[in-house]
């Protein structure tokens, strides 16, 4: 892989680490022990967040498979980015609908609704993309 290619993949891939963790590991779980914010209060924040999130995401995703794109990788390269794009996929396409299909009720005033199991598939799915995006960026850097 050429070294500039290289460099720009694991640079873009250790920023997408630092958001997906400064996010999902940090600012999802303490805005609710927050005085004064509520579920509903957190759920609304939550959603804005992770949309701003995903959509910074997306993009990143985007500009990592270009740079590998060109610049020759090697298998292991071209697998950790497409799984990584996949994981982003399924998360977005499937997991946070359910997600937000249910917030929805919540923020509507259902109160007694079961606990939501989803956002344990989220969870564990930010978690193997940490373990993903942790790979690809370190076999990136040492492609170049």
């Amino acid at each position: 892989m050429n070294s500039t290619a290289a460099a720009t993949a694991g640079a873009l891939t250790f920023l997408w680490l630092g958001m997906v963790l400064g996010i999902s590991f940090l600012e999802a779980p303490l805005k609710f022990r927050a005085p004064g914010v509520s579920i509903p209060i957190g759920l609304g924040i939550g959603r804005i967040v992770f949309r701003a999130l995903n959509l910074v995401e997306t993009a990143l995703a985007v500009a990592v498979a270009v740079a590998v794109a060109v610049g020759s990788p090697p298998t292991a390269v071209i697998v950790l980015t497409a799984v990584a794009v996949v994981l982003l996929a399924v998360q977005l396409g499937v997991v946070r609908p359910r997600l937000n299909k249910r917030s929805d009720r919540v923020l509507a005033g259902e109160t007694d609704l079961p606990r939501s199991r989803g956002h344990y598939v989220y969870v564990a799915l930010e978690g193997v993309k940490v373990a993903l995006l942790v790979a690809l960026g370190v076999v990136a850097l040492a492609a170049g």
